[in-house]
């Protein structure tokens, strides 16, 4: 870490200084001021986790209005995956809005929307015939998958599952889990959809060696038997549930899914709208079992930071939707699409899927020592860029949101981003920038570490 003057003069991308420095207490004078403003003029609803406002990020860092320069554990909630104004990205977007910024693909067709979607067709698990169409949002593209896949089988009911987490439409919130802050009071909700039991490792009552074969057990008991499986158009479900608190389903949970949804003509829709683009040491984590899915929704790390969603699956299901079935004004907006070929080239460039496996061998086992150390660590879980700690009420597996937070508020007070998730509000989630260098971190593990052993 340095101490400089603030306001320097910076520039963005990977030319930013990539060190953590602190001019001002976290958050600075001109960011409070700024934050005024911002609740003058923006409804409560919109939260902010930490109240900093960015002027410049890129690499492993974000530089904020009074010349602070953060750690970025965050990547914008896992979206500026291959870094933020990553070169590839900008000179790509850079051109094309020069060149038009719109023309809506489904009235005057580009290039760059079919390019696109021939990459998502060829690289996303499987070999069978594929077709992908683009949207602007995780949300909106499960929404779709979940319109596609009930036009194709003429079925209604859809499956999720505990934890889970799919959006702020009325449908994708209805598929949620959580209630607060993401449903509460925003009812009534979409009809046919049913929750199941997740294979939560950590918290499986009959323990983590069970978990895989009960919770897939019960959930097809419970599917057979209280909606019939000939009537269920899909299961919908996270490889790594995401804002549930990085659940990694205990091996063999979703492979046993497949097969059971196959077996009755279901369509398997996995939501790698967090987990996609290199996040957990695969392109996709569905390759870590080898999960073929149906359909894959994608968005997030797809585009470096401008709006783009996508779906991608089977030809059969996609070709089934009459035409102006599917579509959206700004979906596949040409410079979003100029972003994700450049993120897929950057990703391919620099090796980034090793780049996030280097990534987890760097954290977990400094996170495992910490667990050793610190017994409000209950779990450290997580593959690859995407790790978490689950924080407990020492001695018992009692959710221990207070000391979640208050870790959380040390961090940022020391200037690494850091963010919270879980059901019960006590995981606190790592989503580093695959640019990220090994230094910022390691010091990043440590500030972390000087705030477990503060509380």
């Amino acid at each position: 870490m340095s101490i400089e003057s603030p306001h320097q003069p910076v520039t963005g991308g990977p030319s930013l200084p990539q060190e953590r420095r602190l001019v001002t207490e976290i958050p600075g004078p001109r960011s409070r001021e700024m934050f005024a403003r911002k609740q003058a003029a923006v409804p409560p609803g919109i939260g902010t986790t930490l109240p900093v406002f960015v002027t410049h990020a890129g690499g492993g860092v974000v530089v904020d209005a009074d010349g602070n320069s953060l750690i970025d554990f965050g990547s914008g909630i896992a979206v500026t995956t291959v870094g933020n104004a990553a070169p590839r990205v900008v000179e790509r977007v850079q051109k094309q809005v020069a060149d038009f910024t719109h023309t809506c693909f489904m009235v005057t067709p580009y290039e760059s929307y079919v390019e696109v979607c021939e990459k998502l067709n060829r690289l996303t698990p499987g070999d069978h015939d594929k077709r992908s169409f683009l949207v602007n949002s995780g949300a909106e593209a499960v929404e779709n998958a979940v319109k596609v896949a009930r036009h194709a089988t003429g079925r209604q009911a859809v499956v999720v599952f505990d934890h889970g987490y799919h959006g702020r439409t009325l449908l994708t919130m209805t598929l949620t889990a959580k209630n607060m802050p993401y449903k509460h009071r925003f009812g009534p909700y979409a009809p046919e959809v049913y929750r199941m039991p997740m294979a939560y490792p950590f918290r499986w009552p009959t323990g983590p060696e069970n978990c895989a074969e009960e919770a897939a057990a019960q959930a097809i008991d419970a599917i057979t038997k209280q909606i019939g499986a000939e009537n269920v158009a899909a299961i919908v479900i996270e490889p790594i549930q995401g804002e549930g608190g990085f659940i990694e389903p205990a091996k063999g949970f979703l492979p046993r899914l497949l097969e059971f949804a196959k077996a009755n003509g279901i369509v398997f829709i996995a939501d790698e709208v967090q987990t996609g683009f290199a996040r957990t040491g695969h392109l996709f984590a569905c390759e870590d079992e080898g999960i073929v899915p149906d359909i894959i929704c994608t968005a997030k790390g797809i585009a470096g930071g401008l709006p783009l969603a996508a779906v991608t699956g089977r030809a059969e299901l996609l070709d089934a939707v009459h035409v102006g079935g599917l579509g959206g004004t700004y979906g596949g907006n040409p410079l979003a699409c100029e972003a994700a070929l450049a993120v897929l080239d950057t990703i391919e460039a620099d090796n980034l899927v090793e780049r996030a496996r280097r990534i987890g061998d760097i954290m977990l086992p400094r996170l495992r020592s910490m667990a050793e150390r610190f017994d409000v660590i209950g779990d450290v879980r997580g593959r690859g860029a995407m790790i978490a700690i689950e924080l407990v009420t020492p001695g018992t597996k009692e959710p221990n949101a207070a000391v979640t937070g208050e870790v959380a508020k040390r961090c940022h007070a020391e200037g690494l981003v850091v963010l919270t998730a879980g059901t019960y509000g006590n995981v606190l989630r790592f989503l580093p920038p695959l640019a990220i260098s090994d230094e910022l971190l390691e010091e990043g593990l440590s500030i972390l570490e000087k705030a477990l052993s503060s509380v």
